[in-house]
């Protein structure tokens, strides 16, 4: 599951090159360091370790970070073990217009029996919809996008398409703010020469 999640991961890289850092959280402690995954200079990979997270930074909740000092978040399956309070602190250091890559497990999948007895909490797509959404984060270009194994071979022609019943699911969310609306410009009442003297 994590392998087929690599080329999104590989796509968003490339897709989004961003001024500000990325911070990617991954499910376990990668097998090669943040120079040699594709992230921008200045970027943090970290991973659950107990409590607390390790890699890069080692730290727990709240993330030593500024707000909105991150360009990109990815995600990927630290929330799946009920961690609490880590969404909001990645809606917190993301900045405005940065964008937010959530993979999940997908909870209609039949493949959740094999996670079923190692506490991994799989919810389903519509519940993230209402959550993401209360932090102020919105989904852009495809609402969500299926990864990983499927119990059965896809049928001829759907190659490469797992669908709703794949074992993960990935969402691409952006942070957006309300902007000031700036005021219209004062129209002047009186015409200079247009009352006679």
């Amino acid at each position: 599951m994590l392998t087929a999640e690599q080329e999104a991961i590989r796509h968003a890289l490339v897709s989004r090159p961003a001024s500000q850092p990325w911070l990617w959280l991954a499910p376990v402690a990668p097998a090669n360091g943040p120079q040699d995954s594709g992230l921008p200079p200045r970027s943090l990979q970290i991973y659950p370790w107990g409590e607390r997270y390790a890699g890069t930074l080692q730290c727990a909740l709240p993330l030593p970070l500024g707000d909105e000092s991150i360009g990109n978040v990815i995600l990927q399956h630290a929330l799946d073990d009920g961690r609490q309070g880590l969404l909001e602190e990645c809606e917190r250091v993301l900045e405005p217009g940065g964008r937010l890559w959530l993979f999940t497990l997908n909870a209609w999948s039949p493949y959740r029996v094999r996670w079923r007895r190692s506490g991994l909490v799989a919810q389903d797509v519509q519940s993230w919809r209402l959550r993401l959404g209360a932090l102020g984060l919105h989904p852009c270009g495809v609402p969500v996008s299926y990864l990983g194994p499927v119990w059965r071979t896809p049928a001829p022609g759907t190659e490469g398409k797992p669908g709703p019943f794949a074992a993960a699911c990935m969402m691409q969310l952006e942070k957006r703010t309300a902007a000031l609306i700036p005021p219209e410009p004062l129209k002047r009442q009186w015409q200079a020469g247009a009352a006679p003297a």
